[in-house]
């Protein structure tokens, strides 16, 4: 088996991968705040967890992936409000869509998928733990956690702790002991969510989610925790922090792993700007696996510059893969094909993503020029990273108005039959512009993307 190296974000390493129990790998990635549409950032943390879950499923023989949803939060109450809708219906609705865009993306679905809200409990007896640990204090009905009382905080995010003010989404108030403490847990108005506890009716701070449902479902120490570098400070400090006081004797996660943010035509994304994309609006005239390919072509912990040239680009090089694979003429595929060794090994390098493109041009060149077995293995390097999922002859068709190239060969058809050629020719032309090649045969005329 190739050796796995992973950068860790605590070390700040590159190293091998040991997994605490060879035979059953364990990891953690934090989910969205179900509040709004994903949008192409989110897709690309995704997409990050997603190669490393396909990878750790090639190389060991049980795999536990947990990706959590953020149903309860200030944002979900505020968007909620806006529209004038109930919180529920709001959280229900995003779920929906979130689910539907990650599938249509080729996202694998986590093995369990914990939701705030179901885990009320477990964050509440991770407070009291905390409390009685005196790593947390009541203040003015909210619960804190007490930077000042965990020696090695700002370790994992490389801050220093004396220099460190109050992170997104905690407010710096009065009851705080230091700038720095972090809610665990704060009251509710009688119009939000709020659950009874030890220190009055309330609902949770947003690191504490993690903590408890990551405990729950893969126990005091687990493998990996991952997430987007956005989440380094404060989110992921935090719940280092918490889960290390709040289980004595733990580790909570041997390796953390963060991608690097993406830009948009070389911009950091954002709604005042115009640049700020869904997965949704991008899916709605782009073949999934062209924006796959396009997040995969740049290193997950490499800032990524999202472009629409990029996108048209990325379908250019799915045609050349997939008329690789029709080159061949292979069989149905079974599923079970070896994933090429260039592939798995870059794949091991820390989620080379580049050097497996490197190797997917090597293979296509040469089942281009007849060899079955890169035809093969083109194949089944592409299942390994989620592409190249469809036959050559649905991918050709797809992201085209079929219906209306038929009509177009029937029109072509119906003028060269009355000889009038300069109006096939025409048909033929317009076609030609938007993509689509006509080729004439003894059984009529077929069509195949440009």
């Amino acid at each position: 088996m190739p050796e796995l190296v992973l950068h860790d974000s605590l070390t700040r390493r590159t190293a091998p991968f040991v997994p605490l129990d060879p035979d059953h790998v364990r990891l953690y990635y934090c989910g969205p705040t179900v509040y709004d549409l994903a949008h192409i950032g989110n897709l690309r943390a995704a997409l990050s967890a997603d190669l490393l879950v396909r990878l750790l499923r090639l190389l060991y023989p049980r795999v536990t992936f947990v990706r959590n949803i953020t149903d309860v939060d200030d944002k979900i109450n505020a968007r909620a409000a806006e529209r004038g809708i109930a919180i529920e219906v709001l959280t229900a609705e995003t779920i929906a869509d979130l689910h539907a865009d990650l599938a249509a993306a080729g996202i694998l679905a986590p093995d369990i998928e914990p939701r705030a809200t179901h885990h009320i409990a477990d964050m509440i007896t991770l407070i009291g733990s905390l409390i009685g640990s005196d790593h947390a204090y009541e203040a003015d009905g909210h619960v804190l956690f007490s930077v000042r009382h965990f020696g090695d905080y700002g370790r994992l995010s490389g801050r220093d702790p004396d220099e460190l003010i109050a992170g997104a989404r905690v407010e710096v108030a009065s009851y705080k002991r230091d700038a720095g403490d972090f809610v665990l847990w704060k009251p509710s108005t009688p119009e939000l969510p709020g659950w009874d506890s030890p220190w009055g009716r309330g609902r949770p701070g947003w690191h504490i989610e993690c903590s408890a449902m990551a405990h729950r479902y893969l126990g005091d120490s687990f493998d990996i925790h991952g997430g987007g570098d956005d989440l380094l400070f404060p989110h992921h400090e935090n719940e280092r922090a918490q889960s290390l006081c709040g289980y004595p004797g733990s580790r909570f996660a041997n390796i953390w792993l963060h991608n690097a943010m993406l830009l948009v035509d070389g911009e950091k994304m954002s709604k005042s700007l115009g640049n700020f994309f869904t997965v949704r609006e991008i899916l709605a005239d782009t073949p999934p696996e062209a924006l796959r390919l396009l997040l995969m072509q740049t290193h997950y912990r490499s800032v990524l510059n999202f472009t629409r040239t990029g996108l048209v680009d990325a379908r250019r090089t799915l045609d050349r893969f997939y008329r690789a694979i029709a080159a061949c003429n292979l069989p149905p595929e079974r599923g079970d094909e070896p994933v090429p060794a260039a592939v798995v090994d870059a794949l091991c390098q820390d989620l080379n993503t580049p050097g497996v493109m490197a190797v997917l041009h090597r293979l296509a060149d040469a089942a281009l020029a007849g060899d079955a077995a890169s035809g093969l293995g083109l194949r089944a390097a592409g299942r390994a990273i989620g592409i190249l999922r469809l036959t050559p002859e649905a991918w050709f068709r797809s992201g085209v108005d079929e219906p209306a190239i038929q009509a177009a060969i029937a029109e072509r058809l119906q003028a060269r039959k009355l000889r009038d050629f300069a109006r096939a020719d025409a048909i033929r032309a317009t076609l030609l512009a938007d993509g689509i090649v006509l080729e004439d045969g003894p059984d009529g005329t077929s069509w195949r993307r440009a």
